[in-house]
């Protein structure tokens, strides 16, 4: 006789868990409070649609944070597992100049979506829209709605984290974990824009201007990439890289510093000699010829410096390659583009299963990890499923 499955939530990781799990072993059903699946998912194909990330799985593992916990699941579903699969259900890929993998050009995210939820009715999966997961009874049944009770054998949450709301991904479930006496821990912004106090000056000239080619550094981490200065502060995938080392400064000191390098490229002492070299008359010359600095970036230096150290080369120097700034605060919670926080790893055994509920398993962003933009969150969450999948096939 068949076992039933319930799985709460209707993103990502309970797609992949659902597609992955045996039909012929198992009842599955998935529960989502909204009136459609995978609102998330097409929020994200919004900003450029990556699936997943090209680069060889070994190195994959090492961008997330801890870099451990998700390696087996990393390991059992790989980004060319996922491009492999897409295929069979008729969605090419390709890998990108980035090495982030898309669709096939023209491919839309609903296009994704459509294919992947047929192919799970197609397989007998039942959807449930408009059913909100309220808690356990007494008996440990799950509740929905008004107090209705489903019995399952086994459930899999993939409820998301507390980012984008709007999606349904809104964190509510976490004190029903907490009365349960699960670990939980706050959730925090990862993957944001973070407040810096702009000279009004400067932002009203460079708001929206880019910072390319560049390194950000904070404690003992730095990431190559590109930044963008708004209103707010800093963002783009240099600073999002740096969230945890941010975050751990801003709990304990209410500020973090981090440092711009805007000439990665060259060490410290060529940038001094480039200066240093150059015939031209004025520092705005030097810089923008000699360095090829754009506009905004002298802009950022002259509005971080003093005259006299703008004007001091070896000070100038040494700016260039590590250029302070404060940093207040992090990106309102729900603007983020992940989070960090929810149900602590500690909670769950290797396959994800509670340790104190029994048949009950916990997947993608309810789980206290993080990882940079350009897939690595998707393919993070499409692991856990299929690897969640494979752990249930195989059970008696």
């Amino acid at each position: 006789m068949k076992k039933s499955i319930a799985i709460i939530g209707g993103g990502s990781s309970a797609l992949i868990t659902a597609a992955f799990l045996d039909p012929n072993k198992f009842n599955i059903t998935i529960y989502e409070k909204k009136k459609s699946l995978g609102r998330k998912f097409l929020v994200a194909g919004d900003g450029g649609f990556n699936l997943s990330h090209g680069e060889a799985i070994n190195k994959m593992i090492t961008r997330y944070t801890p870099d451990t916990f998700l390696k087996q699941a990393l390991l059992h579903f790989t980004n060319d597992d996922l491009r492999k699969w897409l295929l069979t259900i008729g969605i090419p890929t390709f890998v990108g100049s980035s090495n982030r993998v898309y669709p096939e050009k023209g491919i839309k995210p609903i296009e994704v979506l459509t294919k992947v939820k047929q192919f799970l009715i197609d397989k007998g999966v039942q959807l449930v829209y408009n059913y909100e997961w309220k808690g356990w009874n007494i008996k440990g049944e799950l509740i929905f709605n008004n107090n209705e009770i489903i019995n399952t054998d086994y459930t899999i949450f993939a409820m998301g984290g507390a980012s984008w709301k709007i999606t349904g991904s809104d964190g509510s479930w976490l004190e029903t974990f907490k009365n349960k006496e699960i670990n939980t821990l706050p959730f925090l912004p990862a993957n944001c824009a973070y407040a810096i106090k702009w000279p009004k000056e400067f932002i009203l000239k460079n708001e929206g201007q880019p910072l390319k080619n560049i390194a950000l550094s904070c404690l003992d981490k730095t990431q190559k990439g590109e930044l963008v200065t708004t209103k707010f502060g800093l963002e783009g995938n240099a600073i999002y890289a740096l969230s945890t080392e941010i975050q751990s400064q801003l709990s304990i000191k209410k500020t973090a510093t981090i440092y711009l390098d805007l000439k990665p490229m060259f060490s410290l002492n060529e940038v001094n000699q480039k200066i240093n070299a150059s015939q031209l008359r004025t520092v705005k010359d030097i810089l923008k010829k000699a360095l090829k600095l754009s506009p905004s970036q002298i802009d950022l230096i002259k509005t971080n410096l003093t005259k006299e150290e703008f004007t001091n080369k070896n000070i100038l120097s040494e700016k260039i390659k590590a250029l302070p700034f404060i940093i207040h605060s992090a990106a309102p919670l729900d603007e983020a583009i992940s989070i960090t926080g929810g149900i602590s790893l500690n909670e769950v055994n290797e396959n994800f299963e509670l340790h104190k509920l029994k048949n009950n398993f916990c997947i993608g962003e309810m789980l206290d990890w993080n990882a940079p933009t350009g897939g690595y969150l998707l393919q993070a969450c499409f692991s856990m499923g299929a690897y969640t999948a494979k752990y249930l096939n195989k059970k008696e």
